[in-house]
Formats: C-alpha cells, sequence, structure tokens
C-alpha cells in the first residue's frame, strides 16, 4: 500500500509549490462542500419549492458560464497567482453576506450572492488548472491530477457529511463563518506559492488589449487545435445528464429516502468516494494516453449505467453503492480530460482553454438540473423516472461519443505529430 502512495507522497514532499496550491485547495473545497447544505437548507427554511432549491444551482452554473470567457481572457492577460489570492479574499467576504439572509423576503438575496461567488470562481478555476502544469514537471503532471482529485473526493466526502450535520447541529449562520475562514487561509497559503507564468509578449498584450480580441483568439485556437478541444467538451458532454443526475440525490434523500441533510450528505460522501478512486483505477485501466478520449466514451457509459440503477433502487446500501460505481466512471473522465488539456495547450492559451471547458460545464448542468427541476415540479415524472431518463441519456451520448468523437480525435492527433514531427505542442491560433 506504501509503495502505490509513494508518488504522491514523494509529489507533496517534493514539491513546494505544487503543495501549497494542493493545499489551498483542500481548504477552501472543504469550506465549499461543508456550506453547500447550508444553501440549500437556507432556502428550505424559507421555501418549499423544489424549482427555487433547483434554481441556485442553476444560477451558479449560469453565472460561471456567462462570465467563463471574459475569466479565461483575465486569467490569460494577468498574473494568475494575484488572481486566485483576491479571488479567495472577495469569496470569504461574499460568503459573510449570507448571514444577512433572516427572511423569506430575503431570499433573493442568496441567488445574488450566489451570482458573485461564482463570478470570482471562474477566474479561480481556470487560474489553478493553468497552473498546475507550471508547478509540476512532465512525468509529475498524472499524479498531481489524480492527488487532486482524490483530496477533492475525500475533502467532499468528509465536507459534506460535516456540513450536513453542522448544518443540523451548529446552524447554518455557523456553517457560512466556518466557509468563509477557509477562503481567507486558502488565500494565505496562494500567497506564500511561487507560480511560474509563461506571459504574454507585448505584441499580444497590445493586440489583445480588447477582451474580445483576446476571448476570440482562444476559440479560434480550439478550433484549429482540435486534439484540446476534443478532451475539453468531455465533461460538458458527461455533464448534459450527469448535472441533473447529482442534482436528483437532493430529492432521493427527500422524498425517498426521508433522511433529509443526512441522507443527502451520505449519497454525496459515497459520490465524493467514488470520484477518488475512480482516476487511480482509471490509470491503471488505460495505461496509455493515447486512448483516454476512447475512455471517456466508456465513461460516461458506465456512469449513465450505474445511475440507471439508483433510479430502480429504494435501498440505501444499494444507492450508496450504485452512486460511489457511478462516480468512478464520472472522475475517471475528470481527470483524463483535464490532463490532456493540460499536456496539449499552449500556456498563454491555456486559461481560455479551460474557461471554455467550464463555459460547456456550465451550461450542460445548467440546462439539465433546470429541464429535471421543471419535469418534477409539474409532475411530468416521477423522481425514479426521471433519473432513469437521463441515465438512459447519458448512455447514448458515451455510445456517440465512442462512434464520432473518439475516432476522429485519433486522426487529428496522427495529423498533428506527422505535421509536427513528433510532438503534441499546439500551435498558435492564425490570425
Amino acid at each position: 500500500m506504501k509503495n502505490k502512495l509513494q508518488p504522491y507522497i514523494d509529489l507533496i514532499r517534493g514539491n513546494r509549490n505544487f503543495r501549497l496550491l494542493w493545499e489551498s485547495q483542500v481548504i477552501s473545497n472543504f469550506g465549499d462542500w461543508f456550506g453547500l447544505l447550508a444553501i440549500y437548507a437556507l432556502i428550505q427554511t424559507y421555501s418549499d419549492s423544489e424549482f427555487l432549491l433547483g434554481l441556485i444551482i442553476v444560477v451558479k452554473m449560469v453565472t460561471l458560464a456567462l462570465f467563463s470567457p471574459i475569466a479565461g481572457y483575465i486569467t490569460d492577460r494577468f498574473n494568475r497567482r494575484v488572481l486566485m489570492i483576491w479571488c479567495d479574499i472577495l469569496r470569504g467576504i461574499i460568503v459573510l453576506g449570507f448571514l444577512l439572509i433572516v427572511s423569506a423576503d430575503l431570499l433573493w438575496l442568496a441567488y445574488l450572492l450566489t451570482a458573485a461567488q461564482m463570478m470570482l470562481s471562474a477566474i479561480f478555476q481556470p487560474a489553478k488548472s493553468s497552473s498546475i502544469p507550471n508547478v509540476t514537471t512532465s512525468s509529475e503532471l498524472v499524479n498531481a491530477n489524480i492527488l487532486s482529485a482524490a483530496s477533492w473526493s475525500i475533502v467532499y466526502t468528509s465536507g459534506m457529511a460535516l456540513g450536513g450535520l453542522a448544518t443540523a447541529g451548529l446552524g447554518i449562520d455557523t456553517v457560512f463563518v466556518i466557509n468563509a475562514l477557509t477562503y481567507f487561509y486558502s488565500a494565505w497559503i496562494i500567497w506564500k506559492a511561487v507560480v511560474p507564468q509563461e506571459e504574454m509578449s507585448e505584441q499580444e498584450k497590445i493586440r489583445t488589449r480588447n477582451p474580445l480580441t483576446g476571448i476570440y483568439e482562444g476559440l479560434l485556437y480550439l478550433h484549429q487545435n482540435r486534439q484540446v478541444l476534443y478532451p475539453a467538451l468531455a465533461k460538458g458532454t458527461m455533464t448534459v445528464c450527469l448535472g441533473a443526475l447529482v442534482y436528483l440525490l437532493i430529492i432521493v434523500a427527500e422524498d425517498i429516502l426521508l433522511m433529509g441533510s443526512v441522507g443527502l450528505g451520505l449519497l454525496y460522501a459515497a459520490r465524493g468516494v467514488g470520484t477518488g478512486v475512480g482516476p487511480v483505477l482509471g490509470r491503471r485501466i488505460f495505461r496509455n494516453e493515447e486512448y483516454w478520449v476512447k475512455a471517456m466514451g466508456i465513461c460516461m457509459m458506465v456512469c449513465g449505467l450505474f445511475y440507471f440503477f439508483v433510479g430502480l433502487s429504494v435501498s440505501l446500501v444499494l444507492m450508496l453503492l450504485m452512486v460511489c460505481f457511478a462516480h468512478m466512471a464520472s472522475g475517471a473522465n475528470w481527470v483524463m480530460s483535464t490532463v490532456l488539456v493540460q499536456r496539449r495547450s499552449m500556456d498563454t492559451f491555456r486559461g481560455r482553454a479551460f474557461s471554455t471547458e467550464w463555459l460547456l460545464f456550465t451550461l450542460a448542468q445548467s440546462v439539465s438540473v433546470t429541464i429535471a427541476s421543471l419535469l418534477l415540479e409539474f409532475g411530468i415524472f416521477t423522481v425514479q423516472e426521471t433519473i432513469g431518463l437521463f441515465a438512459l441519456i447519458l448512455m447514448v451520448l458515451g455510445l456517440a461519443w465512442l462512434l464520432q468523437v473518439a475516432p476522429r480525435e485519433g486522426v487529428e492527433r496522427a495529423r498533428k505529430l506527422s505535421e509536427e514531427s513528433g510532438t503534441v505542442h499546439s500551435r498558435r491560433p492564425e490570425i
């Protein structure tokens, strides 16, 4: 066991800058998941509408989507370390704003604060993802992303479980204060790190001083570099259905398991365990990165299959197992797609590549959650039927990915390797 963990232990011990970024991720993620159930509980305190509960997720995703293009431009043009520090500080202040919501008349403020928080997250996420290749070697990159995914799942599991208990035991306000403190602490950790970054040339800065020009060049870069574009599409494709399925777990915990926040904490904990284990198993099964795009389609089908069984079950134990297995597949898909985007994109375009990925991811999640919540709100389908519907669609999407996207990626990758004499470095867009 120790031998299997040794590469990750060596990475943490031997790479100070990655360790600091990783520690900041652990701290801030814990606060996010610890506080998530408090937001749900806040809405449920002042409203019993399933649509309003789903709307908070939609607001998060739509805000991320709308702000992602300019966020990617910002993370490529300015110092990513400074951006991450300020994003954490401001997010901590915003979270404290939830303390002002003390009646149903002020519930609108929850959606406004969530939107502001997500605007900053839209900058922080591509800045962090773009920075990892700059603080690790090529051989460390996969382990760094697996470690990030594994720690995310552990933090997610513990944060959701403790968050559910804390929301019920300590109260919503206390949970929000703890969440804010984690952001402030994360900012302090990043402040201690050194994060190298390839800067735009002066000519490029002048040419892209208009944000619209910078955004356009980023989209053009992806269009001309399909070996970056295809893995960047993987998360959004899966989330077309998975976003709704994860949202439906909230309703499952409340209406089927009749366990409220505790049941949701357990289901989300199972999701976290799967997300952590999946990338490790995925790397062992798909050892050759050349097959990772094909593996993404397989992961979509596997995830959909296990969620289909979730829709057929009323047993907590079976649900926990099925959710865990489903998110093993989604976790593997996440890490494989992230690593390929990091490896294949240029540093000065990497922020825009990841922001485009987030744009597609958040739009897909917003649409799927909206559709699922409306299907339930108007009684068109039951919870189990809605889960089955989205699970089947996800399996179909995975099959389509295998038949359409994977072959094209193979052809594109071979063409690029031939053009660039055996290298996989992406080219700048031809302006």
